[in-house]
C-alpha cells in the first residue's frame, strides 16, 4: 500500500477513537479510578517521548547535547525552578555542549 492509504487510515481511525469517547457514560468518567489512569497514562506518554526524542536519531540510540540538556533541565526540576528557568537550563546547557563539540 501507498503511504497515503497508511495516513488516511490513520487519520480515520484517529478521528473514530475521539469519536467513540462521545459514547463513553458520563457516570464512568467521574470515576476517581479513571482520572488516576488517564493521569498515569498521561504521564507515561510524556515520559517516553521525551526520551525518545533525547536519545534516539533515525532507527539508532546516540548520546549528544540532548541527554546533558535533559540532565540540567531534570536537575533544575529537582531543585523546584520554575518552567521557564527549566527550559532555560535545557537550551543553556544544549548550547554549551555543542559549543564544545558534542553534537
Amino acid at each position: 500500500m501507498s503511504l497515503w492509504i497508511w495516513l488516511l487510515v490513520a487519520c480515520l481511525l484517529g478521528y473514530l477513537w475521539k469519536l467513540a469517547g462521545y459514547f463513553v457514560p458520563a457516570s464512568l468518567l467521574k470515576n476517581p479510578r479513571m482520572s488516576r489512569i488517564a493521569g498515569t497514562m498521561t504521564i507515561g506518554l510524556l515520559a517516553s517521548l521525551t526520551i525518545v526524542n533525547t536519545v534516539a536519531s533515525g532507527q539508532s540510540v546516540t548520546l549528544d547535547a540532548r541527554v546533558g540538556a535533559l540532565a540540567a533541565a531534570a536537575i533544575a526540576l529537582w531543585l523546584r525552578a520554575p518552567f521557564l528557568v527549566v527550559v532555560l537550563a535545557g537550551a543553556g546547557a544544549a548550547a554549551g555542549l555543542r559549543l564544545m563539540g558534542w553534537n
